[in-house]
């Protein structure tokens, strides 16, 4: 139930997110940046948070982590994204799309477990 209802409100602010994104620069690839960024930077956040001193471990592990974030960050829409941007022969926009994607959102999530060490 945790996973389920968390995830219903991560593909909704996912939405959200994106669907503004994509009012603001026209393309949805910014909008998923942000979205694995965000939810990258909060995954590495609550694996090393005390919040769960406040909250059961149970609800941070399967409602924000595995539910909110994990439907809230979306590796599907970049995979498609990135098709789409080979097929019309954008290929730097395609291989740095690529780069931030996986590189920033590695960086995110590390970022986000030494927030807690401070």
């Amino acid at each position: 139930m945790l996973v389920a209802t968390g995830g219903a409100l991560g593909a909704v602010l996912r939405y959200i997110l994106t669907y503004f994104c994509k009012i603001l620069f026209v393309s949805s690839i910014y909008g998923t940046i942000s979205v694995n960024i965000i939810g990258s930077f909060l995954i590495g956040y609550f694996i090393t948070s005390n919040v769960g001193n406040n909250l059961s471990e149970n609800f941070i592990k399967f409602f924000i982590i595995i539910g909110l974030l994990g439907s809230f960050t979306t590796f599907s829409a970049f995979s498609y994204e990135v098709i789409d941007l080979l097929n019309s022969k954008k290929y730097f926009i395609s291989f740095t799309y690529i780069f931030i994607s996986i590189f920033i959102c590695i960086v995110a999530a590390y970022l986000g477990t030494l927030l807690n060490k401070l």
